[in-house]
């Protein structure tokens, strides 16, 4: 499973990098606020520190907005793919994109017809909202899934980007369903590192190589 962070953080971004784990990044409208900049701006600065996959949305809630933001966003750079959020305007985006040769990320994905719909329209990449789906009272990482189900089934080249992501267990789910990539923001990538029992064996051959000295 690919592993892309979910940040338009650079410091974040070059950290994760440093590690040999990073094959994406992904942003977002939010994301981007935070860092008191704007998309175009951060992710041409991205492109300059990492030779990945970036993910960068698309404003406009018309296909034909969506047309004219996506070839201005993916003349950026050519790693950067299209987020376009789930609904029928971006469906028809999707089709004009990608048969441009345009990569398009459908977000905001919250069931695996959603999925199937997006598959079908051209999408690169589709991302489901695990976390979201666990607020309202669903099993995020069933649609997940079913989702990675459908695809198989049919043979869609479509990548399956486990999003939302609030915890390693997520992570966890999302390779063993088979996902092709997570999203995951900083604090976690941090947490997947850490497990007491390491922790606690690090402190012992330290103890243990001090003895030996004496």
């Amino acid at each position: 499973m690919k592993i892309f962070i979910d940040t338009a953080n650079l410091d974040m971004i070059r950290e994760i990098n440093s590690w040999g784990i990073l094959d994406g990044v992904t942003t977002n409208p939010s994301l981007i606020a935070k860092e008191n900049t704007d998309t175009p701006t951060r992710v041409k600065e991205i492109a300059k520190i990492v030779d990945v996959p970036i993910s960068a949305e698309a404003m406009s809630l018309d296909a034909e907005g969506m047309i004219r933001e996506g070839r201005e966003l993916s003349s950026i750079h050519p790693n950067i793919n299209v987020k376009l959020p789930m609904c029928i305007d971006s469906l028809k985006a999707t089709k004009v994109l990608s048969e441009e040769g345009i990569d398009v990320n459908m977000t905001l994905i919250f069931s695996a017809q959603q999925a199937l719909l997006a598959a079908k329209a051209g999408a690169r990449y589709v991302s489901p909202f695990v976390g979201r789906l666990d607020d309202i009272g669903m099993y995020g990482t069933e649609v997940l899934n079913q989702i990675v189900g459908v695809f198989f089934n049919y043979g869609f080249e479509t990548e399956v980007i486990a999003a939302s992501i609030r915890n390693p267990i997520h992570v966890l789910e999302a390779a063993a369903a088979g996902c092709d990539i997570a999203t995951i923001p900083y604090n976690i990538l941090q947490q997947m590192v850490s497990h007491p029992k390491t922790d606690e064996g690090i402190q012992n051959f330290i103890k243990d190589y001090e003895k030996s000295k004496k």
